[in-house]
């Protein structure tokens, strides 16, 4: 398996997508089962997390569950995702409605956490590249986004891709604002969300001929 994993993907990522619903969460479990797979200790984490049940343990996000499930490194779930709002909204939106702030300082404390006992760390995203994490302070200002989290973490970007209509100009798009931001892009995912779309291959090779970085396979793991 470890011939098989790209020399890009064995790293610790910030897993970002072109938009919700592309399948981030999708390519961060295969992800981490490959790196698990290829002899690493692997785990995963999700920073914010809009949309969670009430349980037992206390609220509980699918996507973070996932990427606890797929890591070989056991973690509390408190680590894995350090800011669990129940609204499925945008995350600006679900913390004011729970009364409460995304603490970046926080999330980086639960993130060096996790180093001192992994290898490498799958860090998934929430949203978009810019899906705002809290309101701005002043009107006409961005506010704080998912980009934030990623400047403070320092992780090069793997960007995930839904294939889709659309979906060029919203790649091109990220990848600007990925490369403004001053991180790297290890290379990005094709993830052909929409089995109906007859242009799936041309988009492909579109956005192969124009991203900066390399198309790259998550390997299956059985």
């Amino acid at each position: 398996m470890s011939a098989e994993l790209p020399l890009a993907l064995r790293q610790s990522l910030f897993v970002a997508g072109t938009d919700t619903g592309v399948g981030k969460t999708w390519v961060s479990t295969r992800l981490l089962a490959a790196l698990g797979a290829a002899g690493l200790r692997a785990a995963g984490m999700k920073p914010v997390a809009a949309g969670a049940e009430l349980t037992s343990h206390g609220l509980r996000n699918d996507d973070a569950l996932a990427l606890q499930y797929a890591a070989n490194v056991r973690l509390p779930y408190e680590l894995v995702n350090p800011c669990c709002l129940p609204d499925p909204t945008s995350p600006h939106l679900a913390a004011a409605r729970a009364g409460r702030g995304v603490h970046i300082p926080s999330i980086k404390a639960a993130f060096d956490l996790i180093s001192t006992e992994t290898d490498v760390i799958v860090v998934e995203s929430a949203g978009g590249w810019l899906a705002p994490i809290a309101a701005p302070a002043r009107p006409g200002e961005a506010g704080t986004t998912m980009e934030d989290i990623a400047r403070t973490l320092g992780l090069p970007v793997l960007l995930v891709v839904g294939i889709r209509l659309g979906c060029i100009s919203h790649a091109l798009l990220t990848v600007q604002a990925i490369r403004s931001s001053g991180l790297a892009l290890a290379g990005w995912v094709a993830n052909p969300i929409d089995p109906d779309f007859a242009d799936r291959q041309d988009y492909v090779e579109s956005l192969r001929s124009r991203l900066p970085a390399p198309l790259l396979s998550i390997p299956t793991v059985p």
